[in-house]
């Protein structure tokens, strides 16, 4: 790793004192490394059978560190079904403070690439309503391929300005996650470039934006909602001091406790910091209530129901469909039931695609069997975790269908669904998107 900044190590002692030298060792060690185990499609308890050496983390219960030298983890069988995501440990702390329960309405503001969001999905389990938002449309893209991947059904992702977001959603969420772009003090061990991108200059500028974010964050919650702010630096310019400014600014919000105490307090329990020596890269985490009246005044969406895409997901599935089915341009789509109008907004994809329109037909969407299981599926073949058959068909290959009735059917492995294909005359046609394969 490249040599701290100067100006930041000296800053650094001032915050810990005598603790400095303790902080700078952490940096001739390697990183950390985990997990948070995607409970959507796989169950807690079968952590343990995971082909990973693993560790409990102190920041989820769901989270994990990843104790061995596994590489390649992205090419795992199970990561592609979605049975777990690759994160550093102290970043899951944010989701716990926030506390979300099942059903809530849940803004994750600066989502990607979407980690926290799948936490988050995870705990509505599947209730409710998830709006993730990332303005970088790249990046929001890349959040669309997390969300579809962990199965996720009542999820909004959208590429929108905070403050546009707060214009058209006043009022609307329970709770709200603000992971705020910063300086990247936390990341200097894992990615040494963001070590050349250190200024104090770059920190100043940082603490602006973040205030800006949090204040449109503010206006999207409800009277007696919750708002998590977080980062994973160490400045307190960039910490305590928005959070300070935000208060004096916006006196109707009142710092709430966070009840987990996996990070050390701020003067406050409900600011926490992680240092690299409290077994995490590094991270910040406070708590906010808002305390005053915000009456929301958004639409409910308007939908456009379609009797043949209904025909086409029963004709996949055997369960019932769990949102209302809505025809957009050339996508079918399952959408949420509690959504509200978007016209207007830019929105990569609401709740599940279903399919694509093809002419006179509906295909369907790899989306659509991702957000299943192997039971829901009216054809299913299921593949060992270590099979020649998976890693063929992670690769786009055919793979024998023998015994399967023709029609569309979920491919699984170790019962995570993770794509599907039509079977014809016991060949299955591989339908697992070119951008994914092995």
């Amino acid at each position: 790793m490249k040599t701290l900044p100067l100006e930041f190590t000296n800053r650094i002692k001032v915050q810990l004192g005598g603790e400095l030298e303790s902080f700078l060792r952490c940096y001739e060690r390697p990183h950390y490394r985990g997990l948070h185990i995607n409970t959507l499609k796989y169950p807690l308890a079968k952590a343990s059978e995971l082909p990973f050496e693993l560790e409990q983390a102190p920041f989820a219960k769901q989270g994990f560190y990843l104790k061995g030298e596994e590489q390649g983890i992205g090419r795992h069988p199970l990561h592609h079904a979605g049975a777990f995501y690759v994160q550093e440990p102290s970043a899951m702390y944010a989701v716990t403070a926030l506390a979300p329960q099942s059903g809530d309405k849940v803004l994750d503001l600066c989502a990607a690439p979407g980690g926290k969001s799948m936490q988050l999905a995870a705990a509505l389990e599947g209730a409710g309503l998830l709006w993730s938002n990332e303005i970088v449309p790249k990046r929001a893209n890349i959040l669309l391929s997390n969300a579809e991947r962990m199965g996720v059904r009542n999820a909004v992702i959208s590429s929108e300005h905070p403050q546009r977001l707060a214009e058209r959603l006043r009022g609307f969420f329970d709770k709200v996650l603000v992971d705020a772009p910063c300086s990247g003090e936390g990341m200097f061990r894992r990615e040494p470039a963001a070590v050349s991108e250190w200024s104090s200059e770059h920190v100043k500028a940082c603490a602006l934006r973040q205030l800006a974010i949090l204040q449109s964050a503010a206006e999207c919650l409800r009277e007696g909602g919750v708002l998590v702010y977080s980062t994973c630096t160490f400045s307190p310019d960039e910490n305590e001091g928005v959070i300070t400014q935000f208060l004096e600014e916006n006196p109707d919000f009142a710092l709430e406790a966070i009840q987990a105490n996996a990070g050390r307090s701020c003067g406050s329990s409900a600011m926490q910091r992680i240092w690299p020596m409290d077994v995490g890269e590094g991270h910040f985490v406070a708590k906010l209530k808002r305390n005053s009246p915000n009456p929301c005044v958004t639409a409910p969406f308007s939908f456009k129901a379609d009797s043949q895409a209904t025909e086409l997901f029963e004709a996949c599935f055997v369960n019932k469909i769990y949102g209302n089915v809505h025809i957009h341009r050339e996508n079918a789509l399952i959408l949420p039931k509690e959504l509200p109008e978007l016209q207007g907004l830019k929105i990569l994809r609401a709740g599940v695609l279903l399919g694509e329109l093809k002419k006179k037909r509906i295909e369907p969407a790899h989306a659509v069997f991702m957000a299943s299981k192997p039971q829901e599926c009216r054809r299913s073949i299921d593949l060992p975790m270590d099979s020649l058959e998976i890693a063929k068909f992670l690769s786009g290959e055919e793979l024998s269908a023998e015994g399967t009735a023709n029609g569309w059917a979920g491919v699984s492995v170790q019962g995570l669904v993770t794509g599907f294909g039509k079977v014809s005359n016991g060949i299955l046609k591989n339908k697992y998107p070119k951008g994914l394969r092995n």
